[in-house]
């Protein structure tokens, strides 16, 4: 995902148990410098970090009765009023995102959310934390053939502050990932634009996402390219990183880069040249070209050498397909997935880095981003 013209690109024994009101003691003293939270204190962080997520991830799980409830319990993590209202809002749009699911033939019937702590800093009452959240969905086997789960792994940023009379008080939780947002997280208010440059370039043509689609299946093996050894490839590494290729998850994110990966070890084969000219498609170990990195330069790459053609219905595609997304509708694509599994009833799931995603529905996308422009390639 690089959102820009140029475009390269457990808690160990943490149990659920949720904050005291207890202000908790850091390895530092007021006024100082950033100081690393001792132990006490970053379990306290952990444990608001983990509830807080687990009540949006249960806003997305059926009630035992098997009914779309809300699936809430209250929390118990102290909030500022702003944030407060913020998650209460978000919790009602995960809700929505459930409801739209369902219309779609999807739900879920458990879920298991945990938190840890990558670092904590407290600098005179106020805290900075950082932590990687790994949820995992079960799909409900509605027509039966849906994988068992969904995986993601998202990393945020918390800041708290130190309340008088003790304990410590949520202010805010960011994701820090460049990608689609998690299926339980909600979706931003707001989302930057940029402002295309106007020139012309092979963007290719929008797909519809209209469900069902007339499938459009093809051989996975057997042919020029090898696609279940895209997907293989894809869902061996959505979480476990490859070391032989590098890391692009800072500006503009990884998943471009990933993709390429997969199609390379499907058959794909590098087009050498310069970097900058999109025509070119390669990877040497210390450098690449941007069209093996950038979301639309890898679009241009493909149409141009017709590595890939458009397909007329998002839905439409199978293993080893891709699908792009153009979130803001700017005319410049932000995201690029691969699918690695398809069910008999037509729908897609997608497999993804940044944030790093194994097996999300199709349908679960189009409901996060209703409004989006999407493209799907047929690899």
């Amino acid at each position: 995902m690089i959102p820009k013209r140029f475009r390269p690109a457990a808690i160990a024994a943490l149990t659920v148990a949720l904050v005291s009101g207890s202000m908790l003691a850091y390895s530092a003293s007021a006024g100082s410098g950033p100081a690393a939270a001792d132990r006490a204190t970053t379990d306290t962080f952990a444990r608001m970090a983990d509830d807080v997520l687990s009540q949006r991830t249960q806003a997305l799980v059926e009630d035992q009765a098997g009914k779309q409830g809300s699936g809430q319990g209250a929390t118990k993590t102290r909030m500022s009023a702003q944030l407060k209202k913020d998650e209460d809002a978000g919790l009602q749009s995960l809700r929505t995102r459930k409801a739209r699911l369902a219309e779609l033939g999807e739900a879920y019937t458990g879920a298991d959310t945990r938190v840890v702590v990558d670092r904590a800093t407290v600098t005179g009452g106020k805290a900075t934390v950082q932590v990687t959240e790994q949820t995992t969905l079960t799909y409900k086997k509605l027509r039966g053939d849906e994988p068992e789960t969904t995986d993601i792994g998202t990393r945020y940023e918390l800041t708290l502050t130190s309340k008088r009379g003790g304990g410590w008080e949520l202010v805010s939780i960011k994701s820090q990932d460049s990608g689609p947002v998690a299926v339980n997280e909600p979706v931003p208010a707001k989302v930057n634009t940029v402002k295309d440059d106007g020139k012309q370039y092979p963007d290719g043509t929008p797909a519809s996402t209209k469900y069902p689609a007339a499938p459009k299946p093809k051989a996975k093996t057997g042919g020029a390219y090898d696609y279940t050894a895209m997907a293989k490839y894809a869902e061996k590494h959505w979480k476990n990183y490859n070391p032989a290729y590098r890391k692009f998850n800072g500006a503009g994110g990884d998943c471009t880069n990933f993709i390429s990966q997969a199609l390379k070890a499907g058959g794909w084969q590098n087009v050498p040249g310069s970097t900058s000219d999109y025509r070119n498609w390669w990877y040497d170990g210390t450098r690449q070209s941007d069209s093996w990195v950038g979301t639309n330069e890898w679009a241009w790459f493909t149409l141009s050498n017709q590595r890939a053609a458009n397909l007329a219905n998002v839905y439409q595609t199978d293993v080893g397909d891709i699908v792009q997304v153009d979130f803001n509708k700017d005319g410049s694509k932000d995201h690029s997935m691969m699918v690695t599994y398809r069910s008999s009833a037509g729908m897609p799931y997608l497999t993804y880095h940044s944030t790093n995603t194994y097996r999300k529905s199709l349908a679960s996308i189009i409901a996060s981003y209703p409004d989006a422009t999407y493209f799907a390639y047929r690899t």
